[in-house]
Protein backbone atom coordinates (compact mmCIF):
# COMPACT_ATOMS: atom_id res chain seq x y z
CA UNK A 1 0.00 0.00 0.00
CA UNK A 2 1.46 3.34 -0.83
CA UNK A 3 1.73 6.33 1.56
CA UNK A 4 -0.45 8.64 -0.94
CA UNK A 5 -3.10 5.99 -0.99
CA UNK A 6 -2.57 5.44 2.97
CA UNK A 7 -2.82 8.92 3.39
CA UNK A 8 -6.01 9.38 1.36
CA UNK A 9 -7.61 6.40 2.74
CA UNK A 10 -7.25 8.08 6.46
CA UNK A 11 -8.64 11.63 5.49
CA UNK A 12 -11.60 10.19 4.01
CA UNK A 13 -12.04 7.99 6.90
CA UNK A 14 -11.35 11.16 8.99
CA UNK A 15 -14.29 13.43 7.00
CA UNK A 16 -16.67 9.96 7.39
CA UNK A 17 -16.71 9.95 11.20
CA UNK A 18 -16.41 13.83 11.37
CA UNK A 19 -19.70 13.79 9.15
CA UNK A 20 -21.16 11.00 11.16
CA UNK A 21 -20.90 12.90 14.70
CA UNK A 22 -22.37 16.52 12.95
CA UNK A 23 -25.10 14.75 12.50
CA UNK A 24 -27.97 15.65 15.41
CA UNK A 25 -28.75 12.53 17.22
CA UNK A 26 -32.50 12.19 17.37
CA UNK A 27 -34.19 9.44 20.01
CA UNK A 28 -36.07 6.91 19.15
CA UNK A 29 -39.78 6.49 19.99
CA UNK A 30 -40.72 4.74 23.10
CA UNK A 31 -44.43 4.32 24.00
CA UNK A 32 -44.85 7.96 22.25
CA UNK A 33 -49.16 7.04 21.74
CA UNK A 34 -49.26 6.93 25.67
CA UNK A 35 -47.08 9.94 26.28
CA UNK A 36 -48.02 12.11 23.58
CA UNK A 37 -49.63 15.15 25.09
CA UNK A 38 -53.52 16.10 25.23
CA UNK A 39 -54.83 18.59 22.99
CA UNK A 40 -53.46 22.01 22.40
CA UNK A 41 -55.50 24.82 23.83
CA UNK A 42 -53.36 27.59 22.59
CA UNK A 43 -50.18 28.53 21.02
CA UNK A 44 -47.93 31.68 21.07
CA UNK A 45 -44.46 33.01 20.34
CA UNK A 46 -44.13 31.35 17.42
CA UNK A 47 -45.02 28.03 18.96
CA UNK A 48 -42.78 28.68 21.87
CA UNK A 49 -45.50 29.01 23.74
CA UNK A 50 -48.14 26.03 24.45
CA UNK A 51 -50.95 25.81 26.77
CA UNK A 52 -52.36 21.91 26.47
CA UNK A 53 -55.69 20.54 28.10
CA UNK A 54 -54.71 19.12 31.07
CA UNK A 55 -57.43 17.03 32.89
CA UNK A 56 -57.04 15.20 36.60
CA UNK A 57 -59.69 12.45 35.70
CA UNK A 58 -57.72 11.51 32.81
CA UNK A 59 -54.31 12.29 33.22
CA UNK A 60 -53.79 10.39 36.73
CA UNK A 61 -57.34 8.50 37.47
CA UNK A 62 -57.37 6.33 34.06
CA UNK A 63 -53.85 6.44 33.92
CA UNK A 64 -53.01 4.90 37.20
CA UNK A 65 -54.01 2.07 38.79
CA UNK A 66 -53.59 3.91 42.01
CA UNK A 67 -53.71 7.24 41.93
CA UNK A 68 -50.51 8.77 42.31
CA UNK A 69 -48.72 6.00 43.48
CA UNK A 70 -48.41 3.06 40.64
CA UNK A 71 -49.28 3.80 36.99
CA UNK A 72 -50.99 0.89 34.36
CA UNK A 73 -48.43 -1.62 33.30
CA UNK A 74 -48.79 -0.65 29.81
CA UNK A 75 -46.88 2.33 30.58
CA UNK A 76 -44.27 0.75 31.59
CA UNK A 77 -41.38 -1.29 30.94
CA UNK A 78 -39.56 -2.66 34.05
CA UNK A 79 -36.89 -4.66 32.20
CA UNK A 80 -34.65 -1.72 31.98
CA UNK A 81 -33.59 -2.10 35.45
CA UNK A 82 -31.12 -4.70 33.68
CA UNK A 83 -28.89 -1.70 33.22
CA UNK A 84 -29.81 0.59 36.42
CA UNK A 85 -26.87 0.53 38.92
CA UNK A 86 -27.44 2.30 42.24
CA UNK A 87 -23.52 4.13 42.74
CA UNK A 88 -21.02 6.07 44.74
CA UNK A 89 -18.93 8.28 43.24
CA UNK A 90 -16.14 10.14 45.52
CA UNK A 91 -15.18 13.86 44.38
CA UNK A 92 -13.62 16.50 45.93
CA UNK A 93 -16.96 18.02 46.62
CA UNK A 94 -18.28 15.28 48.10
CA UNK A 95 -19.24 11.53 47.96
CA UNK A 96 -21.92 11.88 45.27
CA UNK A 97 -24.75 8.95 45.59
CA UNK A 98 -26.34 8.47 42.88
CA UNK A 99 -28.46 6.12 40.12
CA UNK A 100 -27.21 5.39 36.71
CA UNK A 101 -29.41 3.58 33.82
CA UNK A 102 -27.74 2.69 30.74
CA UNK A 103 -24.13 3.44 29.27
CA UNK A 104 -21.78 4.65 31.71
CA UNK A 105 -18.75 4.89 29.24
CA UNK A 106 -19.30 6.26 25.75
CA UNK A 107 -23.06 7.49 25.91
CA UNK A 108 -24.46 9.32 22.76
CA UNK A 109 -26.78 11.98 25.51
CA UNK A 110 -26.13 12.36 29.18
CA UNK A 111 -29.58 13.19 31.06
CA UNK A 112 -29.96 14.14 34.99
CA UNK A 113 -32.78 14.52 36.75
CA UNK A 114 -32.41 16.71 40.14
CA UNK A 115 -35.23 16.29 42.17
CA UNK A 116 -37.17 18.92 45.00
CA UNK A 117 -37.69 19.24 48.20
CA UNK A 118 -38.21 16.15 50.29
CA UNK A 119 -37.00 13.94 47.31
CA UNK A 120 -34.08 11.83 47.06
CA UNK A 121 -32.27 9.71 43.98
CA UNK A 122 -34.81 7.13 44.53
CA UNK A 123 -37.32 9.72 43.19
CA UNK A 124 -35.86 10.04 39.43
CA UNK A 125 -35.74 6.13 38.76
CA UNK A 126 -39.59 4.72 40.36
CA UNK A 127 -41.05 3.09 37.56
CA UNK A 128 -44.45 3.66 38.67
CA UNK A 129 -44.71 6.91 40.24
CA UNK A 130 -45.63 10.24 38.30
CA UNK A 131 -47.59 8.25 35.46
CA UNK A 132 -44.77 6.24 34.60
CA UNK A 133 -42.45 8.92 33.33
CA UNK A 134 -39.50 8.31 34.89
CA UNK A 135 -39.86 4.42 33.66
CA UNK A 136 -39.84 6.57 29.96
CA UNK A 137 -36.95 8.48 30.11
CA UNK A 138 -34.87 5.88 31.59
CA UNK A 139 -35.86 3.38 28.73
CA UNK A 140 -35.27 6.10 26.32
CA UNK A 141 -31.87 6.43 27.29
CA UNK A 142 -31.14 2.47 27.61
CA UNK A 143 -32.63 2.28 24.01
CA UNK A 144 -30.79 4.82 22.81
CA UNK A 145 -26.84 4.59 23.89
CA UNK A 146 -27.70 7.36 26.61
CA UNK A 147 -27.42 7.39 30.19
CA UNK A 148 -29.46 8.73 32.55
CA UNK A 149 -28.47 9.87 36.06
CA UNK A 150 -30.79 10.56 39.21
CA UNK A 151 -27.84 11.81 42.44
CA UNK A 152 -28.52 12.36 45.81
CA UNK A 153 -26.78 15.79 46.88
CA UNK A 154 -26.60 17.60 49.99
CA UNK A 155 -28.97 21.05 49.90
CA UNK A 156 -30.39 23.07 47.31
CA UNK A 157 -27.04 25.62 48.13
CA UNK A 158 -23.70 25.82 46.64
CA UNK A 159 -22.37 22.64 47.67
CA UNK A 160 -25.46 20.74 46.42
CA UNK A 161 -24.36 22.41 42.90
CA UNK A 162 -20.81 21.63 43.02
CA UNK A 163 -21.61 17.64 44.01
CA UNK A 164 -23.93 17.74 40.58
CA UNK A 165 -21.11 19.31 38.46
CA UNK A 166 -18.57 16.97 40.02
CA UNK A 167 -21.02 13.81 38.82
CA UNK A 168 -21.41 15.89 35.54
CA UNK A 169 -17.84 16.79 34.80
CA UNK A 170 -17.11 12.78 35.92
CA UNK A 171 -19.60 10.74 33.43
CA UNK A 172 -18.94 13.99 30.77
CA UNK A 173 -15.16 12.98 30.52
CA UNK A 174 -16.53 8.63 30.96
CA UNK A 175 -18.38 9.84 27.20
CA UNK A 176 -16.70 12.91 26.02
CA UNK A 177 -19.13 13.36 22.81
CA UNK A 178 -22.25 13.24 24.85
CA UNK A 179 -24.54 16.36 25.00
CA UNK A 180 -25.63 17.09 28.50
CA UNK A 181 -29.24 18.04 29.62
CA UNK A 182 -29.71 18.72 33.08
CA UNK A 183 -34.06 18.46 34.39
CA UNK A 184 -34.89 20.13 37.68
CA UNK A 185 -37.84 19.53 39.44
CA UNK A 186 -38.89 22.05 42.27
CA UNK A 187 -36.69 23.16 44.28
CA UNK A 188 -34.22 21.31 42.13
CA UNK A 189 -34.29 24.36 39.82
CA UNK A 190 -32.18 26.04 42.45
CA UNK A 191 -29.38 23.95 41.62
CA UNK A 192 -30.15 24.07 37.56
CA UNK A 193 -29.59 27.37 37.91
CA UNK A 194 -26.46 27.25 40.03
CA UNK A 195 -25.02 24.78 37.09
CA UNK A 196 -25.80 27.20 34.72
CA UNK A 197 -23.86 30.34 36.31
CA UNK A 198 -20.83 27.93 37.09
CA UNK A 199 -17.86 28.23 34.65
CA UNK A 200 -17.38 24.46 34.63
CA UNK A 201 -20.97 23.17 34.37
CA UNK A 202 -22.55 26.28 32.47
CA UNK A 203 -19.51 25.92 30.10
CA UNK A 204 -20.82 22.20 29.77
CA UNK A 205 -24.70 21.91 29.44
CA UNK A 206 -26.36 21.65 26.61
CA UNK A 207 -30.12 22.20 27.64
CA UNK A 208 -32.23 22.65 30.97
CA UNK A 209 -35.73 22.14 31.88
CA UNK A 210 -37.39 23.49 34.92
CA UNK A 211 -40.41 21.15 35.74
CA UNK A 212 -42.71 22.72 38.06
CA UNK A 213 -39.39 25.04 39.44
CA UNK A 214 -38.67 28.56 39.92
CA UNK A 215 -36.95 31.82 37.94
CA UNK A 216 -33.54 33.22 38.00
CA UNK A 217 -32.67 36.43 36.89
CA UNK A 218 -29.12 35.59 36.91
CA UNK A 219 -29.70 33.25 34.04
CA UNK A 220 -29.43 36.41 31.75
CA UNK A 221 -25.87 36.91 32.58
CA UNK A 222 -24.59 33.61 32.99
CA UNK A 223 -21.84 31.21 30.61
CA UNK A 224 -24.48 28.65 29.89
CA UNK A 225 -27.26 31.66 28.43
CA UNK A 226 -24.16 33.18 26.87
CA UNK A 227 -23.84 29.80 24.95
CA UNK A 228 -27.55 29.74 24.27
CA UNK A 229 -28.66 26.71 25.97
CA UNK A 230 -31.96 25.82 25.52
CA UNK A 231 -34.33 25.97 28.29
CA UNK A 232 -37.64 24.17 28.84
CA UNK A 233 -40.28 25.38 30.91
CA UNK A 234 -43.43 23.40 32.24
CA UNK A 235 -45.78 24.51 34.71
CA UNK A 236 -48.88 24.17 36.05
CA UNK A 237 -51.35 26.58 35.81
CA UNK A 238 -52.82 25.92 39.11
CA UNK A 239 -48.93 25.57 40.97
CA UNK A 240 -49.57 27.19 44.64
CA UNK A 241 -46.00 26.68 45.17
CA UNK A 242 -44.49 28.51 42.16
CA UNK A 243 -46.86 30.82 40.66
CA UNK A 244 -47.19 30.08 36.78
CA UNK A 245 -47.37 34.01 36.19
CA UNK A 246 -43.80 34.44 37.35
CA UNK A 247 -42.66 31.58 35.28
CA UNK A 248 -44.08 32.97 32.45
CA UNK A 249 -42.60 36.19 32.70
CA UNK A 250 -39.32 34.98 33.39
CA UNK A 251 -39.53 32.61 30.08
CA UNK A 252 -40.52 36.11 28.07
CA UNK A 253 -37.53 37.55 29.46
CA UNK A 254 -35.19 35.35 27.85
CA UNK A 255 -37.29 34.80 24.68
CA UNK A 256 -36.99 38.73 24.19
CA UNK A 257 -32.93 37.97 24.21
CA UNK A 258 -32.31 37.72 20.42
CA UNK A 259 -35.02 34.70 19.79
CA UNK A 260 -33.20 32.90 22.78
CA UNK A 261 -34.11 28.71 22.15
CA UNK A 262 -36.89 28.81 24.74
CA UNK A 263 -40.13 26.61 25.36
CA UNK A 264 -43.12 26.90 27.57
CA UNK A 265 -45.43 24.36 28.00
CA UNK A 266 -48.52 25.53 30.68
CA UNK A 267 -50.78 22.51 31.87
CA UNK A 268 -53.89 24.03 32.25
CA UNK A 269 -55.56 22.81 35.64
CA UNK A 270 -52.05 21.36 36.55
CA UNK A 271 -50.58 21.78 39.93
CA UNK A 272 -47.02 21.78 41.48
CA UNK A 273 -46.00 18.13 40.08
CA UNK A 274 -47.71 17.83 37.11
CA UNK A 275 -45.11 18.57 34.42
CA UNK A 276 -43.13 15.41 36.14
CA UNK A 277 -45.85 13.59 35.31
CA UNK A 278 -46.54 15.25 31.87
CA UNK A 279 -43.40 16.55 29.83
CA UNK A 280 -42.99 14.66 26.92
CA UNK A 281 -38.91 13.86 27.26
CA UNK A 282 -38.79 12.77 24.00
CA UNK A 283 -40.11 15.40 21.93
CA UNK A 284 -38.45 18.08 24.30
CA UNK A 285 -35.22 16.08 24.27
CA UNK A 286 -35.23 16.02 20.53
CA UNK A 287 -35.90 19.72 20.05
CA UNK A 288 -32.78 20.60 22.36
CA UNK A 289 -30.93 18.25 20.19
CA UNK A 290 -31.45 20.28 17.77
CA UNK A 291 -30.65 23.57 19.28
CA UNK A 292 -27.58 22.39 22.21
CA UNK A 293 -24.53 24.79 21.55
Amino acid sequence: MSLRFLFALLVATGLTVEAAHSQTLSLKPFKDDLFAYPAALSTGDNGAYTVLDYHEMRDINQRDEVPEKRVRAQYTDPGVRKVQQDLMLKTDAGDVRHVAVGRTEGASIIVLYLHGQGGSRKQGVDDFTFGGNFNRIKNLMAQNGGLYLSPDFPDFGDKGAAQVAALIDHYARQSPGAKIFVACGSMGGMICWKLAARKDAGGRLNGLLLLGSLWDDSFLTSPAFKRRVPVFFGQGSHDVVFPVEKQEAFFRSILAKKSYPTRFVRFETGTHGTPIRMVDWRGTLNWMLTKAP
